[in-house]
């Protein structure tokens, strides 16, 4: 699938929260300069599908924008229809999956344990996010590679330019980034914009040095 080949390819995925119509294409274009395209807006944020139309209109296929934190197929279907790439879940639930393939997206379920990734990923699921990453650590992302070698999975949660590298190097086809690069809380000027461009180069150069 060429937008899951496009999401490991970046191998960073921007987990945005808080985002305003004011506040959406500066940080995004923040991102984009930094070399992050792969942008998820998590659904609980005010006026989520406005924001997706928003960077898509202004970006188009520049980047791929989905929808996070997606707990049912009604959301989902919200969502690709105001135009999302992707679907990403904390959970596994396999009528949220089943409506994202039907659209032709990637889905992304979230799992924990060994018997979630593989449950996610027998339901159609693309890309397991295994979540909360900081509680299990890279070595987790290392030995589940031993019996699961076929499945794609990515770390969210406490994921930062210091440890992204070992994810990678453990196993992980991607990172997700979430408040270590954007804090959708902050008060949007220049010195914040750049600071979230240095960090997605960080975020950026340590994967692709990870890969080497």
């Amino acid at each position: 699938m060429e937008g899951l080949q496009r999401m490991t390819d970046t191998g960073v995925i921007a987990v945005m929260r808080d985002m305003t119509p004011e506040t959406i294409i500066p940080v995004a274009q923040a991102l984009y300069d930094g070399g992050v395209t792969i942008l998820e807006i998590t659904v609980e944020t005010p006026k989520v599908l406005t924001l997706m139309e928003m960077v898509k209109d202004r970006f188009g296929d520049d980047v791929m924008v989905g929808a996070g934190t997606v707990l049912d197929a009604e959301t989902a279907r919200a969502a690709l229809m105001a135009g999302a790439s992707f679907i990403f879940s904390p959970i596994v639930r396999k009528e949220t999956i089943q409506m994202t393939k039907r659209y032709g997206a990637v889905s992304v379920a979230g799992a924990f344990t060994p018997t979630e990734i593989v449950t996610a990923y027998e339901n159609g699921a693309d890309m397991i996010k295994v979540f909360p990453a900081s509680v299990l650590g890279p070595r987790f992302f290392k030995d589940l590679k031993g019996p699961l070698p076929h499945i794609p999975v990515m770390p969210t949660g406490g994921i930062d330019p210091r440890n992204a590298g070992e994810y990678i190097q453990a196993g992980a086809v991607a990172i997700g980034a979430g408040s270590t690069l954007v804090k959708g809380t902050t008060e949007l000027s220049e010195a914040y914009l750049t600071d979230i461009s240095v960090k997605a180069k960080q975020f950026i150069t340590e994967v692709k040095k990870a890969r080497k």
